[in-house]
């Protein structure tokens, strides 16, 4: 009699290496052909006039990416219409279920893309894809209300599922991007977990000058320190929230901290992030100055 793990091994791939899936993706993370277009698409997303809508398009006021969430609408729409048509009777409602679903595809796309453009290299190559396989998956949906509204149910039918497909297939590359890559997550999450309790020696007051960030190891936990005036240091976790960025090698303005990789902009008091890319605040520490040295501990 087989066991349980014997028989999950049974359906994994064979060998210890990863799946074919997983490989394709691995490859297509380390490609730069799309290298080109991908720089092309990002600066003319960039320059888009959005001013503070870009944020909202980043679900800062969400405290995480608004993308995962409009995609809902669209998935729901179209998916809820392929069961219908599997109904008879419902070619009226299934029709209205496919334009509302591409109704609401455009704002889903454009914070995808918003989100897109400030990720790194390799998941950059990745989103593209995921794009393209969605692009293909609306072109159908598209072509299936068009062919609804002309009375062709059948050709119409065959269009949504196949658009159906289409919308899979770029879900599951979301998923890798999201789940495997961290795109959108939080990538200052652990440090409440891996900093140390108590009050701890960081650096001699002396060593900080007015107005210029410094990289300092808090017990283990790289952070970095700030002093904005003759008696006073802010600390915040190193690493940006949004990408990792080296917040160290960023620049104070007006009592914030920018980092130097996609403008993310942190307030040095309390580490809120005050416009994105960045959808959560900065961990913060507490901060005092005992005998000329800035000691710190993790203000949960």
């Amino acid at each position: 009699m087989n066991t349980l793990p014997t028989v999950l091994r049974s359906a994994l791939p064979s060998g210890d290496g990863p799946g074919v899936v997983l490989r394709a993706m691995d490859r297509l993370e380390k490609s730069p052909r799309t290298d080109g277009l991908a720089d092309a698409l990002r600066s003319a997303v960039r320059a888009l006039p959005l001013g503070a809508a870009r944020d909202v398009l980043h679900g800062r006021w969400l405290g995480h990416p608004v993308h995962p969430l409009l995609v809902q609408f669209p998935i729901g729409a179209w998916l809820s219409a392929a069961v219908l048509d599997l109904v008879p009777g419902q070619r009226r409602a299934a029709r209205l279920l496919v334009g509302a679903g591409l109704a609401s595809a455009g704002p889903a796309a454009v914070s995808g893309w918003t989100d897109w453009a400030e990720l790194r290299r390799p998941q950059m190559r990745v989103g593209l894809v995921h794009a393209a396989a969605n692009i293909t998956g609306v072109v159908c949906y598209a072509c299936s209300l068009a062919a609804r509204c002309r009375g062709r149910h059948a050709r119409g039918r065959a269009w949504g599922f196949c658009g159906l497909g289409a919308i899979a297939a770029g879900g599951a590359i979301g998923g890798h991007l999201a789940y495997r890559q961290g795109a959108g997550a939080n990538h200052a999450e652990q440090v409440e977990a891996l900093a140390p309790t108590g009050w701890h020696r960081l650096i001699a007051l002396d060593d900080l000058a007015t107005g210029q960030p410094r990289r300092v190891s808090l017990d283990g936990t790289t952070v970095v320190a700030v002093r904005t005036d003759e008696h006073t240091v802010r600390v915040l976790a190193e690493r940006c929230s949004h990408m990792s960025g080296p917040l160290a090698d960023g620049r104070v303005v007006d009592g914030c901290l920018v980092c130097p990789w996609h403008g993310s902009t942190f307030r040095l008091a309390d580490g809120w992030n005050v416009t994105g890319p960045a959808t959560a605040p900065q961990p913060a520490f507490e901060v005092r100055v005992v005998n000329g040295q800035v000691e710190a501990r993790y203000a949960a």
